[in-house]
């Protein structure tokens, strides 16, 4: 019996979402921690959308190939879309080819944080530093100068072009 790609891909999304569910316990709990922006769930829904809440604030993911930012190529910085706090440069952003917007480094002193643990499928869950923001995940098959590859969810930020 031969499978192809296109049913290994669709066969493999359930499994996924299964597991997702799982990780998103733990998730939580790790941001469970204090932060200097923090808000009460209700607060959290008035101020996000809901596709925002899902991903900052439950570790969701947005769909692949449909973020904005996927495509933005002006020069500029990425905001947490939860609390405004730079976390990266559209310096260190690249095509991956993975659909989320993709950089190979945080801005220095910026907000952007790596949580500990971490798995091959999901990679290292990265945070905003000031609210505790879920972004994206990084992983360690990126583009030199730092190997690195933080894939994040476009919703989960906010773009602010550089004034000229």
């Amino acid at each position: 019996m031969t499978i192809s790609r296109r049913s290994l891909i669709f066969g493999g999304i359930p499994a996924c979402l299964a597991l997702g569910v799982a990780y998103r316990s733990a998730s939580q709990a790790a941001t469970a921690n204090t932060f200097e922006v923090t808000h009460t769930t209700e607060q959290w829904h008035k101020l996000l959308t809901p596709d925002q809440f899902r991903v900052l604030r439950e570790a969701g993911t947005e769909h692949p190939f449909t973020s904005p930012l996927l495509d933005e190529k002006r020069s500029g910085t990425f905001s947490c879309a939860g609390c405004d706090l730079e976390n990266f440069s559209s310096e260190n952003k690249y095509d991956s080819g993975t659909g989320w917007p993709s950089f190979w480094a945080p801005l220095k002193g910026g907000g952007a944080q790596q949580s500990a643990g971490g798995n091959l499928m999901f990679g290292t869950e990265v945070h905003c530093r000031r609210c505790g923001g879920h972004l994206g995940h990084v992983f360690d098959d990126g583009p030199k100068p730092t190997g690195l590859r933080y894939c994040i969810n476009g919703v989960a930020l906010k773009f602010k072009p550089t004034a000229h």
